[in-house]
C-alpha cells in the first residue's frame, strides 16, 4: 500500500507555509483537526479561507494589528454578529477577475465554504481548548448565530442537472474511441504533434478514471508500485489518508499497459521517477499535476462534446452511474469510492432520463398485461 499521497505531500508543505502568517491559536487548531483526522487537502483550503478573513478584520479596523499572525482571539470572541454578516456579504459581492476583462462574484457555495471553514475554528476555540485554567480560551461563539441557507434543490433535479454533464454507457465508450482514433484530426500540426506524444499517457489516466471512479487526485499520485494488473486492481490514498485498493476494468488497465510500455522511452524516466503518469520539463521526468489533467480533460471533452466541458469530478459521476445502470450494488459502489457513508454515495447516483423512461415504459407494460 503507498503511504501517502502526492496530493497530501504538497498540500503538507503549503499547510507549513500558511501556518507562518497564522496566530498560535489557529496552528493548535490544525494540529487538533490532524488527529482527529480532517484531511490536509481540507485544512489547507480552511487556512486560506482563514487568512481572507483575517484580512478582512483588519481592513475594517476591527483588528489593528500589523499582520495576521498578531491578532489574538480577543477579537473573535468580541466579534459582533453583524460584522460577521459584513463579512459575509463582502464574500458574495466581491468581484473576482476571472480572466482579463471578465469578472465574476463567488457563487453561494463557495460563501458556504468560508462560514463552514470559520464555524470549525469558533466551535474548537469555544470548547477544545484549555488554558493555564483549565478553561476554553472563550465561551462567545459568534459563529453559532451564523445559519447557512439550506440546499432548495430537490433530488430530482439535482439528478437531472448532474445527468446533463456527464457519459452515459454509449458516450463512454464512443469518447475513449474519440480520445484515441479522432481527436488529432481536429488539430493544428503543432497541436497534433504535442498530443500525439502524450496520447497514450492522456488516453491511460482518462480510461482510468471512467474505468474506476478514482479520483484525480488518486490518479496524479498513483506509484508503479500500486499497480496491480493480475488483480486488476490499483491501490491509492483516499481522503483522511486512508490506504485503500481499487477495482480497474479489464479494458482500462489495458489501456495502463499500453501506456507503461512507452513510459520509460517517451519520458526519459530513470527508477528513482515512481509515479506512474509524468510530464516532461526541460528534459527531465516530472510527475502530471491535477492542475495539468484536469486542463486537458477540458479540452478533450469540449473537443467531443462541441463545447460542454467535463471535470474529472464529473468522471466519477459518471462511473457511478455507470455501475447502477448495470446493476451494481450500492454498497459496493460507496467502497469503490471510497466513501465513509452510504449518504454520501447516494449523491452520485444519478439515474439517466432514458434510465426513467425505460423503467416506467415497463410498468406500463407489466400493467398492460394484466389487464
Amino acid at each position: 500500500m503507498p503511504s501517502s499521497s502526492r496530493e497530501y505531500q504538497q498540500a503538507e508543505i503549503r499547510i507549513e507555509e500558511q501556518l507562518k502568517q497564522m496566530p498560535d491559536y489557529v496552528k493548535e487548531y490544525v494540529r487538533a483537526k490532524k488527529r482527529a483526522g480532517l484531511s490536509s487537502t481540507t485544512l489547507l483550503e480552511y487556512l486560506y479561507d482563514y487568512k481572507k478573513f483575517f484580512e478582512w478584520l483588519r481592513l475594517e479596523g476591527i483588528a489593528s494589528e500589523p499582520d495576521n499572525a498578531s491578532i489574538p482571539y480577543t477579537v473573535l470572541e468580541k466579534l459582533r454578529k453583524k460584522e460577521v454578516e459584513f463579512f459575509i456579504d463582502y464574500l458574495s459581492e466581491e468581484k473576482i477577475e476571472e480572466r482579463q476583462g471578465v469578472w465574476k462574484t463567488r457563487s453561494a457555495a463557495r460563501v458556504t465554504r468560508y462560514i463552514q471553514a470559520l464555524k470549525s475554528l469558533f466551535n474548537y476555540l469555544t470548547k477544545e481548548t484549555e488554558d493555564d485554567d483549565g478553561e476554553c480560551y472563550f465561551y462567545r461563539n459568534v459563529m453559532a448565530k451564523i445559519t447557512t441557507a439550506k440546499d432548495k434543490e430537490t433530488a430530482n433535479h439535482r439528478a437531472r442537472r448532474i445527468n446533463s454533464v456527464i457519459l452515459n454507457t454509449e458516450e463512454i465508450q464512443n469518447f475513449l474511441f474519440f480520445m484515441k482514433n479522432e481527436y488529432e484530426h481536429t488539430l493544428s500540426k503543432r497541436q497534433k504533434s504535442l498530443f500525439i506524444r502524450d496520447k497514450e499517457r492522456e488516453v491511460a489516466m482518462i480510461s482510468l478514471m471512467l474505468g474506476s471512479g478514482a479520483r484525480v487526485s488518486e490518479i496524479a499520485s498513483l506509484t508503479l508500485s500500486d499497480i496491480d494488473i493480475p488483480k486488476n486492481q490499483i491501490d491509492v490514498i483516499r481522503k483522511g489518508g486512508k490506504a485503500d485498493s481499487v477495482n480497474v476494468l479489464p479494458s482500462s488497465m489495458s489501456d495502463l499497459q499500453v501506456y507503461l510500455s512507452i513510459r520509460k522511452q517517451r519520458y526519459g524516466a530513470t527508477d528513482s521517477d515512481i509515479y506512474v503518469f509524468l510530464s516532461k520539463y526541460k528534459g527531465k521526468a516530472q510527475p502530471i499535476t491535477v492542475r495539468a489533467i484536469q486542463k486537458n480533460l477540458k479540452k478533450y471533452t469540449e473537443a467531443f462534446t462541441y463545447g460542454k466541458a467535463l471535470s474529472p469530478h464529473k468522471l466519477r459521476h459518471s462511473f457511478a452511474s455507470e455501475w447502477l445502470r448495470n446493476g451494481g450494488n450500492l454498497v459496493l459502489l460507496r467502497d469503490q469510492l471510497g466513501h465513509n457513508s452510504i449518504e454520501t454515495t447516494s449523491l452520485y447516483t444519478n439515474l439517466s432520463d432514458r434510465d426513467s423512461q425505460r423503467f416506467m415504459n415497463e410498468m406500463e407494460k407489466n400493467r398492460g398485461n394484466k389487464q
